[in-house]
């Protein structure tokens, strides 16, 4: 389990290549894992293959086709987050790693000292009923608030720091994001 607070990002050491083993590299920023462990890249539930210097990571074929890792290319930047200890802090909200489905940013406007990003999650008809203005979703594994929504879209709005202190700050039009839908609002749905 995770919060969607991330403390570190790093560069992709060694992408996915096409139709491989799923086998994907970044440069470890000094995180304290080992083989085992669990963190999150890019919102990615992800278990450290190899530890040191870079951390290796394997994926399945349902992962890479459900989220954006196969796209990650060599030098860009992730968002990483280690799992959370009981005696952790819950500053985000509940977040399990376990990615929902693709967005597309439509749409970045300045507003004053932030930034809106509007995304376009695939099947909207889908996934948009786990949407709530001011409820929470995590994008690339970092925990936001939704600002407000519509059939197709939902913005949320970032701060200086958030896109300083995370991979956000490189993204552009058209780019895509793995979205996890609050687990709540999730099992809510399940229970109607």
């Amino acid at each position: 389990m995770f919060t969607g607070i991330i403390r570190k990002t790093t560069k992709v050491n060694s992408p996915v290549a096409q139709g491989a083993t799923g086998l994907f590299e970044v440069i470890n920023p000094k995180l304290r894992v080992k083989s085992g462990d669990s963190v999150t890249v890019n919102g990615v539930c992800s278990t450290i293959v190899k530890g040191g210097k870079t951390l290796l990571f394997q994926y399945m074929p349902e992962t890479l086709e459900r989220t954006t890792i196969c796209n990650i290319k060599l030098g860009e930047m992730v968002n990483l987050e280690e799992s959370l200890r009981l005696s952790d802090r819950l500053d985000g909200h509940i977040v399990l790693g376990h990615v929902d489905t693709v967005g597309e940013i439509v749409e970045i406007k300045a507003e004053g000292n932030s930034k809106i990003f509007e995304i376009e999650p695939r099947e909207p008809k889908r996934f948009m009923k786990f949407i709530a203005e001011k409820g929470s979703i995590t994008l690339d594994g970092v925990s936001l608030t939704v600002v407000n929504f519509g059939a197709k879209y939902f913005t949320v709005k970032l701060i200086p720091y958030t896109l300083e202190h995370t991979a956000f700050g490189e993204k552009s039009v058209g780019g895509k994001v793995n979205i996890e839908f609050d687990i709540l609002a999730k099992y809510l749905e399940r229970l109607k």
